[in-house]
């Protein structure tokens, strides 16, 4: 089974996927945690490319085809291999992203970045998306508290920017209603890590 975790930035999805993924691997669970852009060394070298704060220039264009490319190497050496072995698969970002970031958020249009990602994984979709859904201001009050966090080129882009990204993730929630669920990550930590946690539980046990 193949689940992501979506949100803007400040969301807590990447924490929240850590401790679900250990929750779930204590119960033994066959369960790997990923990420992107990266999960793989080649993916990863993109992701650098994408996030370095001196790469100003980087074209809209180019940030998105990056962003396809390195998602379409970590299928390919992670995330397909593990599915084969009947693994459950949690990443911590994948295609809605880009849709919501470039899409929605550059103004690339959702519906070119989405056949150019469908393109570069084969139609791959996940089986369950769970959106971290957070007003930006809220989000990004958040990550200037947290100084551990690295500050990357997209935390340089405008509110206006990730409300259009928030706007986004809303409605591909509905598009993709079938397999998106909307979490409100306001509330405290440990009530989105058991909801979080709950949701997937009843999808491994085919509740949901």
């Amino acid at each position: 089974m193949f689940i992501t975790f979506e949100g803007g930035e400040g969301s807590g999805k990447t924490t929240v996927a850590s401790l679900v993924f250990e929750r779930l691997k204590n119960e033994n669970y066959d369960i790997i945690l990923t990420r992107e852009p990266g999960g793989v060394k080649i993916a990863e070298q993109i992701r650098n490319i994408i996030l370095d704060k001196e790469n100003t220039s980087l074209d809209d264009r180019s940030e998105a085809l990056l962003f396809a490319a390195s998602r379409r190497q970590h299928l390919v050496e992670k995330v397909w291999p593990a599915l084969k072995e009947n693994k459950i698969v949690l990443c911590d970002r994948y295609i809605d992203s880009s849709l919501a970031y470039q899409g929605g958020g550059k103004h690339l249009g959702v519906e070119e970045v989405l056949n150019v990602n469908l393109f570069a994984t084969e139609n791959t979709l996940p089986d369950l998306t769970i959106l971290f859904d957070l007003e930006p201001k809220v989000g990004l009050e958040r990550i200037n508290k947290n100084k551990n966090r690295e500050v990357n080129r997209l935390d340089l882009e405008s509110l206006k920017f990730y409300d259009d990204v928030r706007n986004t993730f809303l409605d591909l929630s509905k598009r993709y209603k079938e397999r998106y669920v909307v979490i409100d990550a306001s509330k405290p930590l440990d009530e989105v890590v058991l909801e979080a946690y709950t949701i997937i539980k009843n999808k491994l046990d085919g509740l949901y």
